[in-house]
């Protein structure tokens, strides 16, 4: 069996980078003046998008950074200090209002159709903090077997996305605003948590012999 402890580190790290409710009103947001099923259109091409991507980080990113001369302890603490700033911003708000604002770019530049592309799968779900997240847990997921519960792990999340996505009027209306200030300030310092937990390992991996 593999290893329950690394496949649950794996699972917060990777739904808190997603932030399924910080996504929530900002895809009410996109998608005004579309019917229920047009959203769960776009919110179902969106995820399998940024599920792709994501993957692809999975399986690739270490041989990647091989081939860049990136150390993977250089990327863990460098990364670890990435998504500590994606934490930062969850605990003071921060990250919402970027994200509102990447949201108000995309509704002039593209054409409603394609917000499924862009921005929800990327920047808003497959973003940077995701996308690093995801090429550091692949370290520890080095095996095949490894690599296919990374994999299933994402799968996961992104489903959880989906679904999220798929009931927003409902989760948004839920949580109101209070709930979702309390709820992203909460998942913000477990991300803190993890994220200075992988620049400890970075920092142990690069300069401990």
């Amino acid at each position: 069996m593999y290893d329950m402890d690394l496949v649950v580190n794996a699972l917060t790290t990777v739904l808190v980078t997603l932030d399924p409710p910080g996504l929530a009103p900002i895809f009410l947001g996109l998608t005004a003046g579309m019917t229920r099923a047009d959203r769960r259109q776009v919110a179902l091409r969106g995820c399998i998008i940024a599920f792709g991507i994501l993957a692809v980080f999975a399986v690739f990113g270490t041989g990647v950074l091989g081939l860049l001369g990136i150390s993977m302890g250089a990327f863990r603490i460098a990364g670890g200090m990435l998504l500590f700033y994606i934490a930062f911003e969850m605990v003071f708000e921060r990250r919402q209002e970027r994200k509102e604002k990447t949201s108000e770019v995309a509704i002039t530049k593209d054409h409603i159709r394609n917000i499924a592309v862009f921005p929800l799968a990327l920047p808003l779900i497959a973003g940077p903090g995701a996308i690093s997240a995801t090429i550091l847990l692949s370290g520890s997921f080095a095996s095949p077997v490894g690599r296919g519960a990374l994999i299933v792990v994402i799968a996961l999340c992104v489903g959880v996305v989906y679904l999220t996505l798929a009931i927003a009027e409902r989760v948004d209306r839920y949580l109101g605003v209070t709930g979702r200030a309390i709820l992203t300030r909460l998942l913000g310092v477990i991300l803190a948590a993890l994220a200075v937990q992988f620049v400890v390992d970075g920092i142990r991996a690069a300069f401990v012999v």
